[in-house]
C-alpha cells in the first residue's frame, strides 16, 4: 500500500471513530495532495493525450512526501509565530497537527548523519567558503529530501563552511 492510500485509509478510520483532530488534519492533507495532482494534471495536459492524464497525474511517493513536508513546515512556522505572539493554545494545536502528520514521514536522519553527508558533499563539490553554499545545497538537498528539515541542513552547512 502506498503512502497516499495509507493516509486515505487512516482518514476513513478517523471518520468512523469520530477522531475530530486527526480527521481535520488528514482532510487538509488530502486536499493539499489533491491540489498537487490537479496542478500536475494541468501541466501535463499541455503535452500529453487526455486518455493518459489520470494515470500520469498520480503522485509518486516522493511527491506525497514533498506535500507532507510542506504541510509540516507551514505548521512549524505558524507555531513559531503563535509562540512569539504569546498564543500558546494555538501553538500547541499546530504542534499536535505536526505530530499527526509526522507519522507519515520517512524516518528522519540524525544530525550526525547529516553532518557526515555534508562533509562528503563538500569534498565532492569542492566547496570551500560560504559563497559556495548555494551550489552545495543544490547537490545536497535532493539526497536528504523528506528525511530532514532544510533549516537543519542549512545550519550544518554554515557550520562546516565557516559561515
Amino acid at each position: 500500500m502506498g503512502l497516499k492510500e495509507k493516509i486515505d485509509q487512516d482518514f476513513k478510520e478517523a471518520f468512523k471513530g469520530r477522531n475530530e483532530s486527526q480527521l481535520s488534519v488528514l482532510r487538509m492533507l488530502l486536499a493539499a495532495l489533491k491540489n498537487k495532482e490537479v496542478e500536475k494534471r494541468t501541466k501535463l495536459s499541455k503535452s500529453e493525450p487526455i486518455e493518459k492524464l489520470e494515470e500520469l497525474s498520480r503522485l509518486s511517493e516522493e511527491e506525497v512526501i514533498e506535500v507532507l513536508s510542506s504541510e509540516i513546515k507551514k505548521r512549524r512556522e505558524a507555531s513559531d509565530q503563535y509562540k512569539k505572539g504569546d498564543r500558546m493554545e494555538l501553538a500547541e494545536k499546530e504542534e499536535g497537527e505536526i505530530k499527526i502528520l509526522a507519522v507519515y514521514m520517512p524516518e528522519q536522519m540524525s544530525e550526525e548523519k547529516v553532518a557526515q553527508l555534508v562533509s562528503e558533499t563538500i569534498k565532492e563539490t569542492g566547496a570551500s567558503s560560504p559563497k559556495d553554499m548555494g551550489r552545495l545545497m543544490g547537490v545536497l538537498m535532493p539526497k536528504v529530501k523528506g528525511k530532514v528539515d532544510g533549516s537543519v541542513v542549512g545550519r550544518i552547512v554554515k557550520e562546516q563552511l565557516g559561515g
